[in-house]
């Protein structure tokens, strides 16, 4: 005789709750509250992404009134592509913000590559402009004071436009090495000058300078691209961020998987602090994106993965949280099954329940009792963590002498009961070796967590 009985509940019960779990993982990304919130949360990053392009655009335009003649146009037009540029891509980022999709970011990758395109093709032209005048002077023909001055010139402007690239510091991170490439350079043409060989001086002084102007249109460029993939990323992570927030809490649904008004589920409780740990990985990609030392190659990286990554798991959590929970009134609702069942055919009443250590993401425990003073307790489990099946565990303290035949009678007839409440059973109740642990009786017992969990408990 066994007065240990195991019923499985068969999966299609789980497969209804997993749909309206379903229901709760989806994120409502375009929701007006969620986007102005992004908005909000970025606008001083894009405030402070762009202070220092307008703070480097300033102090440019200051060289520039420093400049002979004969660049300052051309630094001039450069600049102002520049600044267009950048107003463009600015006024882009705040206009999409909590929404940049792909097509926002082509459309800014496109806008960067056209101007980059654009002021190479000018100053290719300038620098063929600078070659040709070149050659038409004749330095020996030429008085030699007027040879001198025009080195003179085109070296002030080179070591100008040296100290304003030294001073923005960008050619560090994008050409590391150039600069002091050029400064050298730079030094051979003022010794050329020195010498007396203007001629050398003066082609060496022009395709320095050249490239050092264009060095620094470069960077600006690659510091532009570098401010854009930050905010993308800070938008994207900071919108995942937002999303977690909506989901400290999910609607509990009723069987119809309608939203039950003032019942809700605490994700990072029903996720045993899976909600808190993604809080945690999207701060720190955030700190990441705002970290003036992450490269823009990381930055895109962060915005095309890490967030995607992070908005999946969010799903997923959320989830299997809200499974967790529909999971946990399932064992509440197979006991009440039993408990009418046994009412019905025994007249079993019940007396008392409990989840073990008041904890209703684990094994719900029911204690019934006859007149007789017969004792059954039911222990209600899934089989494995956020497995597909429940376990009801029939656990009978029968003082009388009861058959086997009539144990299992017992048994199945709960089964048929579980059946007609829309809990299918997986085959023939099985009788488990053993006897009951009496410790279960004391149902105040697994208030405190004091005794020890039915088998297969969660």
């Amino acid at each position: 005789m066994s007065g240990r009985k195991r019923i499985q509940v068969d999966q299609s019960e789980w497969y209804r709750i997993q749909s309206q779990a379903r229901q709760l993982r989806r994120v409502q990304r375009e929701v007006p509250q969620l986007i102005d919130a992004v908005r909000r949360q970025t606008s001083a990053d894009l405030d402070r992404a762009f202070a220092r392009v307008e703070r480097r655009q300033a102090q440019h335009d200051a060289l520039v009134g420093r400049l002979s003649e004969q660049t300052r146009q051309l630094e001039a037009d450069t600049a102002r592509r520049l600044k267009q540029q950048a107003a463009e891509v600015r006024g882009e980022l705040a206009a999409c913000a909590g929404q940049i999709r792909e097509e926002t970011r082509q459309r800014l990758a496109e806008q960067q590559e056209r101007v980059r395109r654009e002021i190479a093709s000018e100053r290719a032209e300038r620098r063929a402009e600078t070659a040709r005048l070149s050659a038409r002077f004749d330095v020996i023909d030429q008085d030699r004071a007027q040879a001198g001055q025009l080195v003179k010139t085109w070296l002030s402007d080179a070591r100008a436009m040296t100290e304003a690239i030294a001073g923005a510091g960008l050619h560090e991170r994008y050409a590391p090495g150039e600069l002091d490439r050029l400064t050298a350079r730079l030094a051979t043409a003022e010794q050329s000058a020195t010498q007396g060989r203007f001629d050398a001086a003066l082609a060496m002084a022009q395709d320095t300078y050249h490239s050092l102007s264009e060095l620094r249109a470069e960077t600006e460029q690659r510091e532009l691209a570098r401010c854009t993939a930050r905010m993308e990323a800070i938008d994207a992570l900071t919108t995942v961020e937002k999303e977690i927030e909506g989901s400290l809490s999910r609607p509990v649904l009723d069987p119809d998987g309608v939203p039950v008004d003032g019942s809700t589920v605490d994700v990072d409780y029903w996720s045993r602090g899976g909600l808190g740990l993604l809080r945690e990985e999207t701060a720190n990609g955030l700190a990441r994106a705002r970290d003036d030392r992450t490269g823009t190659d990381e930055l895109r990286l962060l915005r095309a993965q890490e967030a995607p990554r992070l908005e999946e798991a969010l799903g997923d959590t959320v989830e299997r949280a809200c499974l967790r929970h529909l999971a946990s009134q399932t064992r509440v609702n197979l006991a009440d099954a039993v408990v009418q069942a046994l009412g019905r055919t025994a007249y079993y009443e019940f007396v008392d329940g409990e989840y073990r250590g008041s904890d209703p993401r684990g094994t719900y425990y029911a204690k019934l009792a006859h007149e007789n003073g017969n004792e059954i307790v039911l222990a209600i489990s899934q089989t494995g963590p956020d497995s597909g099946r429940h376990v009801v565990q029939v656990l009978s303290y029968d003082h009388d002498i009861t058959a086997e035949a009539q144990l299992q009678e017992r048994a199945e007839a709960i089964s048929r009961a579980l059946a007609d409440e829309g809990h299918p059973v997986s085959g023939a109740p099985a009788s488990e070796p053993g006897a009951p642990d009496r410790k279960l009786l004391d149902i105040r017992s697994q208030r405190q967590g004091s005794a020890r969990p039915a088998e297969g408990g969660a």
